[in-house]
């Protein structure tokens, strides 16, 4: 995959976050977490999560960042915040729009300048058939794109932003700050170095080529792309959940821009040995299985637990004990009560079959 840089000025080479380039990464994530084992605490507690009535407008809509990336997740000019960024999409014309948005494979004519299905009869079937394949929301979602264009393109950015205020604005909190200074970082290097230090340290799959024919950024994939970015510029994307992937953007008349992964503890943070030994021993013994199948769907006080288990109080406190030191329950005081709650999350980073068991 080949951008070519020829002669372009290194002011236009620019390394920053944007909120909803990783949004998509995210999205994508959810919809294929076996893609991204290190993930697997977040994207496990998250699905487990979603409202019902989310995920299935995730799933009619996620050819957008499954099996590919949209190319309108990708912006060249990142902004502050996701509604910025998606205010810019609203200025986005419509056949433009829709030709990325029904990028539905990796195979698509889309990558090779072709015209939208908007104006073009065979990529309207072209893009009919690759949802047919799909499933029949699919299909529906993009006769509804090509029918009703903005009406569409409202309901995408409604999605985007039930997404946000479901789980994103959280997690962007948590990562933001570490890609701004991966940003930052990359942005220095280039400056001190050199753009191929800057590109290599971003990924050990790209380099920076230079001959007597030109200059131009190399990044290692299964598959054969070409563009330039003469006139416009090369944006760089680091992403939190974006590993193993290195996404390049090489549209005909899109700005390149490649979203790189960055090395990060804030979503999946491997506990110490100690802290795993003692979570295996406290959900080891059977009664302690059992309140966490209580705990797991709700808070419960001391007495409830001990009515609904059939042992007292005193014995249910012992074993939350031990379950609270191991660090998988939670414990809230509401007026004269205390009550406690399984940490999903926890939970979910011993592993998925004992979380599927506690909420089956």
């Amino acid at each position: 995959m080949t951008i070519d840089i020829t002669g372009l000025p290194q002011e236009r080479i620019a390394f920053c976050p944007s909120p909803l380039a990783e949004l998509g990464a995210a999205l994508h994530a959810l919809a294929e977490p076996a893609h991204h084992p290190r993930l697997h605490a977040w994207t496990t507690t998250t699905a487990a999560a979603l409202k019902p009535e989310l995920a299935d407008r995730l799933h009619e809509a996620d050819f957008m960042w499954r099996s590919t990336r949209a190319d309108i997740l990708l912006p060249p000019h990142p902004r502050g915040t996701l509604a910025e960024e998606l205010d810019d999409l609203d200025r986005m014309d419509d056949e433009k729009y829709v030709g990325s948005a029904l990028e539905i494979s990796c195979a698509s004519h889309y990558t090779r300048g072709a015209p939208s299905p908007l104006v073009d009869e065979r990529m309207r079937r072209r893009a009919l058939d690759l949802a047919a394949a799909r499933g029949p929301r699919q299909v529906a979602f993009v006769e509804r794109m090509l029918a009703d264009p903005p009406g569409t393109r409202a309901w995408i950015r409604r999605l985007l932003e039930d997404c946000d205020e479901a789980f994103f604005a959280d997690t962007w909190r948590r990562v933001c700050v570490q890609l701004a200074a991966d940003a930052r970082h990359k942005t220095e290097l280039m400056r001190r170095k050199g753009l191929a230090e800057a590109v290599t340290a971003a990924s050990a799959a790209m380099v920076l080529e230079e001959d007597e024919q030109g200059s131009r950024i190399v990044a290692d994939k299964l598959l054969q792309g070409r563009t330039s970015a003469e006139g416009s510029g090369v944006t760089f994307l680091p992403t939190a959940f974006g590993w193993p992937h290195l996404v390049a953007l090489h549209t005909p008349g899109w700005q390149p821009v490649v979203q790189y992964p960055v090395p990060t503890r804030d979503l999946g943070d491997a506990a110490a040995t100690q802290a795993v030994k003692l979570r295996l021993e406290a959900i080891a013994h059977p009664m302690r299985m059992r309140l966490c199948r209580s705990l797991a769907r709700g808070s419960y006080s001391t007495g409830e637990l001990a009515d609904s288990h059939g042992i007292t109080a005193p014995e249910v406190s012992r074993h939350v004990a031990v379950l609270k030191k191991a660090g998988l329950v939670i414990t809230q005081r509401r007026g004269r009560y205390v009550l406690h709650q399984l940490d999903v999350t926890a939970v979910a980073r011993l592993g998925s079959d004992f979380l599927e068991s506690v909420l089956r």
